[in-house]
């Protein structure tokens, strides 16, 4: 049977309406928000998923500086801790906050010559002294007191090569990237989308939900054996 070209024309925009609204669809299951409908608008979500071997994870932005992330901070690690998913936490000091970006290198230092748990110490003790650093002087000072009662040798300068600084600096590409206009941005992540927490209060529940629609880990494959004999023999 031939189309006239009105049918055609009316075929076309019946498959182009078919494949918007598909297309709309799986935006919508793919990412959302807690409580839904507050979430922000982002360019670039594509690095948003959970690390190799995980099914869900827990993917922030944090400030040192900032109040609500100070706020955030044990709730998200007290959810990691508790469901074992990965933390993919990156630095994205706000360039309006005069000493955040400085704290963040401190922190990188400690991580990479140290270890990551003095790193974390001093991530949740900054964001509890929040109110008594109002300045880089202030900060440093409180760095000084901080490395002396920590038993740790506070290097003359912090970072002589710039390593850690360009550690920042990458997450804070990383969040323009995807278009971040606060702190913190919190995401859970699965392989089938996200759900950006507006509310830290909701991160518990939303991580019930995304492990429910994850699934089961798959189970690993069985190596396979290595060969017992030898040629020949």
């Amino acid at each position: 049977m031939r189309l006239n070209a009105m049918n055609r024309t009316s075929l076309r925009l019946t498959i182009s309406l078919a494949a918007s609204l598909a297309i709309t669809g799986l935006s919508a299951s793919a990412q959302s928000s807690a409580p839904p409908g507050k979430g922000n608008t982002f360019r670039d979500t594509s690095m948003v998923k959970p690390p190799a071997g995980a099914k869900v994870a827990i993917y922030e932005f944090e400030d040192l500086e900032c109040p609500a992330c100070s706020h955030a901070f044990p709730i998200v690690h007290a959810a990691a801790d508790h469901y074992k998913i990965p933390l993919v936490r990156h630095d994205f000091p706000l360039k309006m906050h005069v000493w955040s970006f400085d704290a963040a290198v401190t922190a990188r230092y400690l991580q990479d010559k140290v270890s990551p748990q003095k790193a974390e110490e001093f991530r949740r003790d900054v964001f509890a002294s929040q109110t008594a650093i109002a300045s880089k002087d202030d900060l440093a000072n409180y760095t000084r007191h901080w490395f002396q009662t920590h038993g740790e040798n506070m290097p003359f300068v912090m970072d002589p090569s710039g390593l850690f600084t360009a550690e920042v600096n990458a997450d804070y590409t990383l969040g323009e990237r995807i278009g971040l206009t606060q702190t913190p941005t919190i995401f859970v992540v699965s392989n089938k989308g996200w759900t950006q927490i507006m509310d830290p209060n909701l991160l518990y529940q939303t991580i019930d939900s995304m492990m429910a629609q994850a699934g089961p880990t798959p189970a690993a494959k069985p190596a396979a054996r290595a060969a017992t004999h030898k040629q020949g023999m």
